[in-house]
């Protein structure tokens, strides 16, 4: 079976080879699942590139979700979902191969109401966006919060979801054309950084309060802004770091107002959390994609054969909507 390898961490589209591997056979409480497709996340170009995190040993396969097709399995978990199409989360192999196996308690049936890209994308950025509003920050009707990297797909359905469910949003980004833009799916309040000081804006649009809630993907400069925009008690979830940069602030600056700024990566939440509260994230997230609220818009689709135009049109600025793989007919 053809499988996308990197031998090494470095520039994507030089590490990056397709390469035949054996079939692999699943074990007891396993299934074999053909994949159909798998976008192509930031995520993953970072983990290519060695900069996400958690980076196991080479060679491996990158791809952090997709859809496919159970086709083999051993035990009653794996009895459940055989012949259907499921959502591929959690640890273990990439999914930028044809066939994978992965824990059968890991296989998500996907509603036939979904798409084969929205089937695909179905877990990181949705989940992400409604756990750390909802589940962890647990903003309330009413609440803002700020968020950085507000024009990517994350930023844009944490925007959707505080419309449909009652908080506010302040949406950092990087130019004042990218504003109207976000005003138009609901955004509150948008601060441009070519337009002056993110701490001072916010104080400006909160009458000096600040913000009970943030979120931050970026670090660096915006994300120590950030944390000086806090209101008492206020709490800021840092999940990624885009500018490559670490985030800089003096003990003082969140111990008066006891704030907070934590960690937050989903595989690392989903860990601590039962099956019933999976199940009900799943069903969840289910509603508000088909609903429109934490739905990916569907860009290009390349084949496998042809990664290296998946990869130039992921790392694009000016790309439309989410990059595929198709790994597999459907």
């Amino acid at each position: 079976m053809k499988a996308l390898v990197c031998n090494s961490y470095g520039i994507p589209s030089e590490v990056l080879r397709i390469e035949t591997k054996n079939e692999p056979k699943p074990g007891s409480g396993e299934v074999l699942v053909r994949m159909i497709l798998s976008p192509v996340n930031p995520s993953d170009l970072l983990f290519i590139q060695g900069k996400y995190g958690n980076q196991p040993t080479p060679p491996q396969t990158p791809g952090f979700e997709g859809v496919g097709i159970v086709e083999a399995g051993k035990g009653l978990l794996a009895w459940r979902v055989m012949g259907k199409r499921v959502s591929v989360i959690g640890q273990g192999d990439g999914r930028w191969q044809e066939k994978i196996i992965i824990p059968a308690r890991q296989a998500v049936p996907m509603p036939s109401y979904l798409t084969d890209q929205q089937a695909a994308s179905f877990f990181v950025n949705p989940a992400t966006a409604y756990v750390m509003t909802q589940k962890v920050l647990k903003i309330p009707a009413g609440g803002w919060l700020l968020q950085s990297a507000a024009t990517g797909a994350l930023g844009k359905m944490i925007v959707r979801l505080g419309k449909k469910l009652g908080f506010h949003t302040i949406n950092i980004v990087r130019k004042q054309q990218q504003a109207e833009m976000l005003r138009k799916i609901g955004a509150d309040e948008v601060i441009s950084l070519d337009q002056g000081n993110i701490q001072e804006a916010v104080m400006k649009i909160t009458k000096g309060k600040g913000v009970s809630y943030a979120v931050d993907a970026v670090g660096g400069e915006v994300g120590s802004q950030m944390i000086l925009s806090l209101a008492r008690n206020g709490k800021m979830l840092v999940y990624g770091r885009m500018s490559g940069e670490p985030l800089k602030f003096e003990p003082g600056d969140i111990m008066k107002g006891q704030k907070t700024v934590q960690g937050f990566w989903l595989s690392e939440w989903a860990k601590d959390q039962g099956v019933l509260t999976m199940l009900g994230l799943f069903s969840k997230l289910g509603g508000f994609i088909r609903d429109g609220v934490l739905d990916t818009p569907a860009g290009p689709i390349f084949d496998l054969a042809d990664y290296q135009k998946a990869l130039s049109a992921a790392a694009s600025d000016s790309k439309e909507g989410k990059v595929y793989l198709k790994i597999n007919p459907s």
